[in-house]
């Protein structure tokens, strides 16, 4: 049993995994946090945490309970303040996805939790699949020989009904559209695989179905690293009738890597120079078959961060990486609407930024 004590802000549809991961992970939950009283007795009750203290307001939370973790699972975009006000009560944070939707608020994230040695964790949890962690020893052990180019397709489905459960979803000013709320998990890991920097994008994005929302549903990137190699991105919400596919697939001179199902839990090719490991072989060990897109991740996730904290180390993910990801979304989001490439770094940028593209 940790002696870590953990509370939870936001308790939609995502929260049921953190709340798992952090039993599992024996952490002390002392409270949940909500402004919508149901969804917390749901959550408790269903967690068995009948005797869990809750709040509907998290600024109350931070001064009445002495924690130690904090998750944030709320909508879109409080995801950035709720954490600085964690970050300035001294209390480590782990941050659903995307870590926020300006620039200027994931720097004062980054900023703020160095001038309070916090801890802040990024939730990218797809890092920790087992297929996802097998290709990363291969690209740090330099197995692909010089880096080609990667592919990251997230081919999904999301109905009208999806997003009437959340008025939030799919605006400017809350979330973003597909890339920046479904296809970041991948996007995050074509980046991070093919070296992190980038000298310039060239995006297309579109409204092909989804003309009840206000950001995209389609989207379509060139990407030029600054290694010399290249990531071409495709995402979308508009796949008829269920979700067909998340695929990222790496090119090197001397390998060629491409994993896949869902949610980037199945080995589909896996072909090196000099290796001798079998694709039958790698789907055995590393083949996972989660229940949903959310996949395993959240286990790990969690225990890393506990580590971080006992250890005084950096997470695994941490707010840059949050940064990375939106960065290169907004610039996707930017060089559509100036119809031209657009160069990295970027500054000042926003989802706000784009209101009325469509």
């Amino acid at each position: 049993m940790s002696d870590l004590k953990y509370a939870l802000i936001g308790c939609g549809r995502i929260s049921q995994y953190h709340l798992a991961a952090a039993l599992e992970n024996g952490l002390k939950v002392e409270a949940l946090c909500d402004i919508y009283p149901p969804a917390m007795d749901v959550l408790a009750e269903e967690a068995g945490l009948s005797q869990v203290r809750k709040y509907t307001d998290h600024r109350e939370m931070l001064e009445k309970e002495d924690l130690d973790l904090v998750a944030i699972t709320t909508k879109s975009s409080l995801h950035a303040a709720t954490a600085l006000d964690c970050i300035r009560k001294g209390v480590h944070v782990i941050i659903e996805k995307p870590l926020a939707l300006s620039l200027a608020d994931a720097d004062e994230i980054i900023k703020e939790s160095a001038a309070y040695n916090v801890k802040v964790c990024s939730c990218h949890q797809n890092r920790f699949n087992k297929p996802i962690q097998k290709l990363r020893s291969a690209v740090e052990g330099g197995d692909f020989g010089k880096l080609l180019y990667a592919s990251a397709t997230i081919r999904w489905s999301r109905s009208e009904a999806y997003y009437k459960q959340a008025a939030w979803r799919g605006t400017w000013a809350e979330d973003g559209g597909t890339l920046m709320n479904q296809c970041v998990h991948n996007i995050d890991l074509l980046r991070w695989m093919m070296g992190n920097e980038i000298t310039e994008v060239f995006a297309y994005t579109d409204q092909l179905v989804h003309d009840y929302i206000e950001g995209e549903d389609f989207g379509i990137a060139l990407i030029k690293f600054a290694n010399g190699s290249y990531g071409v991105l495709e995402g979308t919400s508009d796949i008829y009738e269920d979700d067909l596919e998340e695929t990222l697939s790496i090119f090197g001179t001397q390998g060629t890597v491409q994993i896949g199902g869902k949610s980037l839990n199945l080995f589909e090719h896996w072909q090196f120079k000099d290796s001798v490991e079998e694709l039958a072989s790698l789907q055995e060990k590393y083949g996972e078959s989660p229940r949903n897109i959310y996949g395993f991740g959240h286990l790990p996730l969690y225990a890393d961060m506990i580590a971080a904290i006992r250890d005084n180390r950096k997470p695994y993910i941490d707010a840059v990486d949050g940064r990375n990801a939106i960065e290169l979304i907004l610039a996707i989001y930017k060089s559509s609407a100036e119809g031209k490439p657009v160069k990295l770094p970027i500054k000042d940028v926003a989802t706000l930024d784009f209101v009325g593209r469509f």
